[in-house]
């Protein structure tokens, strides 16, 4: 079995921010899911009443979460197996 294992100098400032990101990263992309879902559900169950520049801009967004999360290389499926 591999194992990886990451130490960090919690009186050195970078490398207490960099342990805080580490330890939270899980919240993070845990926080990106939940926004993509919800603007998932905001347009594919949209109201009928809903004005279509209001749909447009939430497809925007998803579209803009998207592109960041590829440019970033990051990707839900390999992240939240």
């Amino acid at each position: 079995m591999a194992k990886a294992i990451l130490k960090y100098d919690l009186t050195d400032m970078d490398d207490k921010m960099s342990h805080i990101r580490a330890v939270k990263s899980l919240d993070m992309i845990l926080t990106l899911w939940d926004l993509d879902q919800e603007l998932r559900s905001l347009t594919k169950y949209a109201p009928d009443d809903m004005p279509t520049e209001e749909y447009e801009a939430y497809i925007k967004v998803r579209d803009m979460l998207h592109e960041k999360m590829t440019e970033y290389n990051l990707d839900f499926d390999n992240l939240l197996q």
